[in-house]
């Protein structure tokens, strides 16, 4: 489990790939040393499970699943990634219940600059829409962010200094593709809600 904290910005190595799998490799100094085999990582919102570390590298394997279900496959070496272990028990809950299992992607569709922050629509596919709400939560590309307005296709971000220069939605762009993870506490309501029962 993740909050959708950040802990470290962290760069591509490399990515091997094959028609059911891939190979990815990133580099990150500062959660590298205290890791070990078998621990998790969500990697741009996606939960990895490191199958190697060398020096300030970690590897990871990505499923068939994962290729198809996030951005993942698109990155190329250099590219930068948000990083977060896992939550430890005791540990600050800051941003909110993250699993780490991406349900789309979405696309950047506009960057407004609001004072020194940026307000950034993002088209998202129906079957994460229905679980937004205003002021709800929502993990982008890892980020646990605050939904700040909704469209019939879209919805705001507003993204403050601190997160612009910690995460890569700092360097975001119109079109880019972002993991997407909706709020699990909305899709348990809706998985309750056709069985309830009348007291």
């Amino acid at each position: 489990m993740f909050t959708g904290i950040v802990r470290e910005l962290g760069q591509v190595v490399s990515i091997e790939q094959s028609e059911q799998q891939a190979h990815l490799s990133v580099t990150a100094p500062g959660l590298a040393p205290g890791l070990e085999i078998g621990d998790s990582i969500a990697v741009d919102g996606c939960c990895l499970t490191a199958v190697e570390i060398d020096g300030q590298t970690i590897s990871f394997d990505l499923s068939l699943e994962t290729l198809s279900r996030s951005a993942l496959g698109a990155l190329g070496p250099g590219r930068g990634v948000n990083l977060e272990p896992a939550l430890r028990a005791g540990e600050s809950l800051g941003g909110h219940y993250v699993q780490g299992h991406v349900d789309a992607v979405g696309r950047v569709r506009s960057l407004e600059r609001e004072g020194d922050g940026v307000r950034m629509w993002i088209e998202l596919p129906p079957e994460v829409l229905r679980y937004c709400a205003e002021k709800g939560s929502l993990t982008v590309a890892g980020v646990s962010l605050t939904i700040a307005e909704l469209g019939d296709d879209e919805v705001a971000v507003a993204l403050i200094p601190h997160t612009l220069d910690v995460t890569t939605l700092g360097n975001a762009e119109p079109g880019d593709l972002l993991n997407l993870e909706a709020d699990v506490i909305a899709k348990y309501v809706e998985r309750l809600l056709p069985g309830r029962t009348e007291v």
